[in-house]
């Protein structure tokens, strides 16, 4: 055992074949007679599909197949997209929106896809392309993250897609009124485009006993062979899913995007493999979109500087359609934190989450716990100057004492441990807290300046709350790790065989860690929510204690 026992620095064992080039991403094993696709998109946010004529795209030099919504409904394919809506106590509070993989009628933001074009070249698929007659009717675009403007969904006529509440409002209220000193403030947080090392893309196959093979650089292949399922009219079993090394995802490329039907339905109706990969303007048109939301917030304390009540209404962009998991960003993710490391006598979330003329918005870096904690973290530093306190003093002074523990925030949460001052202490020793004003005053004499923040974070993981692992001994010594979540960046590869490894002693460059690939992976939750080592590992512990 090494000096300071488990837990040492170690080189990742996957970086060797990334650096010498020999990752196996997405464009990399796509089949070599596997026909190219492109697709066409909308250059307007707002409009009625007036004309789409495919009729000399589907004419031009190599062009295989062109495919519009009415064609992939002719074919049986269910055009909808699934995604999750909001609810409170099990009753849903957000709207349902229908979202077609190919556009229907109407476009509804810049880069929606409106036909998918597949062709022997990339070049043959882009000439084409240029052959589409598209023309529309435009309309006002709805851009504003309030109620009424331009209907986006007939049925939805406030562009209300969800108003979902978390807390006692009444008390919440009751508690600022007599609040000594009241702090309003509305905190942006502008919308953020996501740009991952390796745009999306997908490649889908014919493979043996009838079935289909279905690639994608995505966060894991459950929720997207339950989608094919669903989508085509087939049992589960009719599909392979794999994710292959992924560039990067951080929650954009765990949803099923709608290319990915389109790509499929092009390779069934051709009985041929069909591949396609987004280039960089792609990818900012259409891939999710993060952020996007105003907080008008309410903070109350009493006489003595101590939080009596805290209010936000969240005003968020949903983006044109419902994302997988839009609904929630805003809503229950950001209440889980919403409080973060304070005493709040009482506390009040609401959300409310408007449709407009944009790409949808999702998960991102966090997905919405770092939006609560940045307004959270703003408001105590703007109750701070308008005291005339303190910041760092006054959250000390607002900490939620050691002694609390287990504790329960407004939202249910509930936090086993803490000593925030204890690490507050620490914080302060660590960065000399006490020499920084001499070190401003040193910058200032060279005509610089020199500020110090502080923020402090609390994290809520999230995701599928079951996983399997599997571990397999064999003949020559070797042994497989299965896991159910999918590595898009994070060094997963080496930190499951080395905890697998520093449990059972089995040398680290004897174990392989096997992910993405739903024929030999029973089953699993995919990457997302900040779950992966908590629970995987978890699971490779229980497998390994069975070996044992």
């Amino acid at each position: 055992m090494e000096k300071f026992g488990k837990s040492q620095p170690i080189k990742r064992v996957e970086d060797v074949r990334f650096l010498k080039g020999e990752g196996r991403y997405i464009d990399d094993i796509a089949p070599e007679n596997a026909y190219h696709a492109l697709f066409l998109r909308s250059t307007v946010a707002h409009a009625k599909i007036t004309t789409l004529d495919l009729t000399a795209a589907r004419e031009a030099p190599g062009v295989r197949l062109v495919l519009k919504a009415e064609d992939c409904e002719e074919m049986g394919i269910n055009l909808g997209l699934a995604a999750t809506v909001a609810d409170i106590d099990d009753v849903d509070v957000g709207k349902h929106t229908f979202r077609p993989f190919l556009a229907k009628d109407r476009v509804n933001f810049v880069g929606e896809a409106l036909a998918i074009i597949v062709a022997d070249s990339l070049t043959e698929a882009r000439d084409a392309l240029e052959l589409i007659e598209f023309d529309f009717e435009e309309l006002e675009p709805k851009l504003d993250m309030g109620p009424g403007g331009p209907v986006i969904h007939d049925d939805i006529p406030d562009n209300l897609g969800v108003d979902w509440y978390c807390g006692d409002e009444a008390a919440t209220d009751a508690a600022l009124a007599k609040a000594a000193h009241l702090i309003k403030v509305d905190v942006e947080d502008h919308r953020v485009i996501i740009n991952s090392l390796e745009p999306r893309g997908c490649y889908a196959e014919p493979i043996e006993g009838g079935r289909w093979h279905f690639a994608f650089n995505g966060q894991g292949v459950w929720d997207m062979k339950k989608q094919l399922a669903n989508a085509f009219g087939t049992e589960k079993d009719h599909w392979k899913v794999t994710n292959p090394d992924v560039g990067g995802g951080f929650g954009m490329k765990a949803p099923h995007y709608p290319e990915y039907f389109a790509v499929m339905a092009a390779a069934r109706h051709l009985n041929h493999p069909v591949r396609w990969m987004a280039d960089r303007t792609e990818s900012m048109l259409s891939d999710n979109a993060g952020r996007d939301l105003v907080s008008h917030c309410t903070m109350g304390f009493d006489a003595d500087h101590k939080l009596v009540g805290y209010k936000v209404v969240n005003d968020f962009n949903l983006g044109a359609y419902n994302s997988n998991f839009g609904q929630m960003m805003q809503a229950w993710l950001f209440g889980r934190v919403m409080v973060g490391t304070y005493h709040f006598p009482t506390a009040f979330l609401r959300a409310l989450g408007y449709y407009t003329n944009t790409v949808p918005t999702d998960a991102y870096r966090g997905a919405g716990r770092p939006e609560a904690i940045y307004t959270l973290e703003r408001m105590m530093d703007y109750a701070a100057r308008e005291l005339g306190v303190d910041p760092w003093e006054l959250r000390r002074k607002n900490f939620i004492p050691a002694d609390s523990f287990p504790y329960k925030t407004f939202s249910g949460e509930n936090y086993d441990v803490g000593d925030f001052h204890k690490v507050l202490a620490r914080v302060e020793q660590e960065c000399d807290r006490a020499g920084f004003e001499d070190r401003r005053k040193m910058s200032e004499a060279k005509g610089l300046k020199r500020g110090i923040g502080l923020c402090y974070y609390i994290e809520s993981i999230l995701g599928d709350e079951e996983e399997d692992a599997t571990v397999e001994f064999n003949a020559d010594g070797t042994v497989n790790l299965y896991v159910g979540t999918q590595s898009n960046g994070q060094g997963h590869e080496t930190v499951y065989a080395k905890f697998l490894s520093d449990q059972t002693g089995i040398p680290l460059e004897a174990i392989t860690v096997v992910q993405g690939d739903s024929d030999r992976i029973k089953r699993g939750g995919g990457t997302g929510g900040s779950r992966s080592v908590t629970n995987q590992n978890n699971a490779t512990l229980k497998a390994s204690g069975k070996a044992i």
